[in-house]
């Protein structure tokens, strides 16, 4: 039975609500509108530490990147108005990568709502399409029961992110609540008939492929899927920007089919006689636009598992449609065992098909020349040399991601922290989240100079926390995917793409962090040598500028080739 606990204000229900649900870490930009919740958090601080960002993105962004790694939502507090649009781009970024996360946001007072008060906005109407369930606390004694159910909804099923309004004078009101339970996750198991029919679908497949995504992960369920990958001996896919599920080293892994899938892993997708999607949607940059399978109903044997019942069958219609949440699902499948096959030779067909796999993912892993005087796959080749298997790499959106994602290892379970929503400026952001939730581990971000000046200013978050991330700049003057695009579709006509950039060594020496030019690709051996120490021993920032050849748009492509294309293409030559 639950006692009242006497007399809070709102902001102390809401702060204790907090605690009770395991909260221990909350990222915000403090504004007048949740004061009294401010105030609250002060009075906690020895159970919950506060992360006070440099701006609203980087905040939400942060907070996304912690649901990410722990599974728990990732808490935000932003003001009204300027700040819950800033901080939208958060809640986008959770949407689209499944990441459980709370944005709570002061509003205006309660008398006020509705006359288009100061920033006031209808958060129902702004976030209504984006968030898994958007709520305006209107008394502070439903705050136990409305933050309980934000937590719930946070994480079951498909995990999301939840907005809470919060009007600022229910933040200030008293009230005699009692306070609610912890929450619980909920979700669906996958049954015993649905996994004996994957059994079988296995066991009459010479050449399956399982591409894995989505989110509601951990590392116990990423370790169970490795048992029923290696009892069924399938070769993996990752989706894209998931390529952390599996550990990039395991003899199965067979590689990344996100943006630029080499043209062997696409065909060996298209050749398979049973694709089992465990997890992702399958969306637009997974799929290559949509084209790796037939829509609705793939050419191939499909098997889809996914935790939202509304997902499956929604684009490609499935020969077996499995809802379950994915520590459900491996637990299950890693108890499964192969049904002895009806064709003599099947066996040894499978093992030929997951050794070519492998073997064309390890080819592929090979970088070749590269114009200018800095090499970016002769940098990631040494960094797959030198970094800890348990290192965090993170970045936001641009080309500079290809060679991150085609030539680095990821050892498993969050050693990967990057936007399935392509948003930039979120590198930086997620690498201090990641040193947050890991002190010991090393965070690694990479980012372009346009995606790097997006989120630059949260340097001083990692200063004034002493939090020693390294970030790697790509620097070509450029928004290069775009630049990219526009060679492709209005080859010659440049314009809009062009960056005039500050210098970033002075600018991470300002924020009271390392910096340092690489101009050569012989250099960068020694100056990540120093960073790396400069980050662990001052517990500050280390930022590495790659200056960067501008041609240099693509692995083995230049934006010379891809202007020549384009021009050959649009006058049939």
């Amino acid at each position: 039975m639950s006692i009242p606990k006497g007399f809070r204000s709102g902001g102390e229900i809401l702060v204790d609500a907090l605690t009770i649900h395991g909260v221990d870490t909350v990222f915000c930009l403090p504004g007048e509108s949740f004061l009294a919740a401010i105030d609250a958090l002060g009075g906690a601080e020895e159970k919950i530490r506060t992360i006070v960002a440099r701006h609203e993105a980087g905040a939400s962004h942060m907070a996304e990147a912690y649901g990410k790694l722990t599974g728990k939502p990732g808490i935000c507090f932003v003001t009204r108005g300027p700040g819950a649009s800033h901080a939208s781009i958060g809640v986008h970024t959770a949407s689209q990568d499944s990441t459980p996360m709370i944005l709570f946001i002061g509003q205006v007072a309660r008398g006020m709502l509705g006359r288009e008060a100061w920033q006031e906005v209808d958060y129902r109407q702004m976030f209504g399409g984006m968030a898994k369930w958007v709520v305006e606390i209107d008394r502070p004694e439903r705050i136990p029961e409305l933050v309980g159910r934000a937590f719930h909804t946070a994480v079951s099923g498909r995990p999301g992110p939840v907005v809470v309004s919060l009007p600022e004078d229910m933040l200030v009101a008293q009230a005699e609540t009692a306070d609610a339970s912890p929450y619980q996750r909920s979700a669906s198991h996958p049954g015993e008939k649905p996994l004996s029919r994957l059994a079988d679908l296995i066991g009459e497949a010479e050449r399956p492929v399982m591409i894995v995504g989505g989110g509601g992960w951990n590392a116990r369920a990423c370790a169970d899927l490795e048992l029923f990958v290696q009892a069924f001996d399938l070769p993996v896919v990752s989706g894209f920007r998931r390529q952390d599920i599996l550990d990039n080293h395991h003899a199965h892994y067979a590689g990344h089919a996100g943006l630029g899938p080499s043209a062997g892993l696409v065909e060996r997708i298209r050749s398979a006689d049973l694709v089992i999607a465990v997890g992702g949607r399958l969306g637009e940059t997974t799929t290559s636009g949509y084209t790796l399978f037939e829509i609705p109903r793939p050419l191939q044997r499909f098997v889809h598992v996914h935790a939202d019942p509304d997902e499956l069958g929604r684009v490609y219609q499935a020969d077996l449609m499995i809802n379950a949440g994915m520590q459900e699902f491996a637990a299950a499948a890693a108890a499964l065992r192969p049904r002895p096959s009806a064709k003599p030779d099947a066996d040894a067909a499978r093992k030929a098909w997951v050794k070519a796999a492998r073997g064309e993912f390890v080819a592929e892993q090979a970088p070749g020349p590269m114009s200018g005087p800095v090499d970016l796959g002769a940098v990631m080749m040494h960094l797959r040399d030198v970094l800890p298997k348990d290192a965090i790499v993170s970045n936001g959106a641009g080309n500079y991601a290809i060679w991150v994602h085609r030539f680095h290892r990821y050892g498993g379970f969050r050693t990967q922290l990057a936007p399935t929503s392509g948003s930039m400026g979120y590198g930086l952001p997620a690498a201090i989240a990641a040193k947050l939730v890991h002190p010991d581990r090393t965070a690694v971000c990479f980012a372009g100079d346009g995606c790097f000046l997006m989120s630059v200013n949260e340097l001083a978050t990692a200063a004034q926390y002493g939090l020693g991330v390294i970030v790697i700049v790509v620097n070509n003057g450029m928004y290069g995917s775009i630049r990219m695009h526009q060679e492709k579709e209005y080859p010659g006509r440049v314009h809009a793409t062009t960056l005039e950039n500050p210098d970033f060594v002075a600018l991470a020496r300002a924020f009271g962090g390392y910096g340092e030019l690489v101009s050569d690709t012989s250099n960068f051996a020694d100056a990540f040598g120093r960073a790396l120490a400069f980050s662990d021993m001052a517990r500050r920032p280390a930022v590495l500028e790659l200056k960067m050849d501008p041609e240099a748009i693509m692995p083995g492509t230049t934006l010379a080739q891809l202007r020549q294309r384009a021009l050959e293409a649009r006058h049939g030559s």
